[in-house]
């Protein structure tokens, strides 16, 4: 597992299209039980270098219900994103994340950890990407309907500060799906 995440650290695939530089940014262990699988991260998380390290993992680890050394011990998460380097601003936001990361990376990461129970795939990428043509038409749909995908799979919005409108539209995230995740989330900590 070591050499493996040292040659994700030194990846260089997709230096040619992005223009702020290549830094993959994940977390994991052989004895990961939880693997979160996010877009890629943001500006602020590729100066760090720290996953999840802004507002958008703030408002996760409240969701999750576990305190920051919880949430970056590898032992029990797996933090690994759809793509492993910031991709660059968009119009509306950060570019959607580089294609080649997951193809590349997620089997042979993923088939070193026996231990993983879980896996919380956070917003539409790693839905698509994991739940296929199983996932439902739109990412409400998918997220409400979570227990469909359950014991391996469960889906969830982004909890970046700009899903604010649509955690407000979906009071029922908060009130069904937050127990839920959190119960779980105990369970395996």
């Amino acid at each position: 597992m070591q050499c493996l995440l040292k040659e994700i650290k030194q990846c260089e695939v997709c230096i040619p299209h992005l223009i702020n530089g290549v830094n993959p940014v994940l977390n994991a262990s052989i004895n990961s039980k939880i693997a979160i699988i996010g877009q890629a991260p943001g500006s602020i998380v590729h100066k760090t270098g720290i996953p999840w390290d802004d507002k958008s993992g703030e408002r996760l680890r409240e969701w999750l219900g576990i305190n920051d050394s919880l949430f970056y011990n590898p032992e029990i998460f797996a933090i690994v994103p759809m793509g492993f380097c910031y991709p660059g601003k968009g119009k509306t936001g950060d570019l959607p994340p580089r294609k080649e990361c997951a193809p590349l990376w997620h089997k042979k990461l993923f088939s070193q950890m026996p231990h993983l129970k879980l896996f919380l795939l956070i917003g539409s990428y790693a839905q698509n990407y994991y739940l296929g043509k199983k996932r439902l038409k739109t990412l409400t749909e998918t997220v409400r309907n979570y227990n469909n995908y359950l014991p391996l799979y469960l889906p969830l919005p982004h909890p970046s500060p700009r899903n604010n409108i649509w955690l407000k539209k979906n009071k029922w995230f908060e009130s069904d799906v937050l127990p839920f995740l959190q119960s779980t989330i105990a369970e395996v900590c």
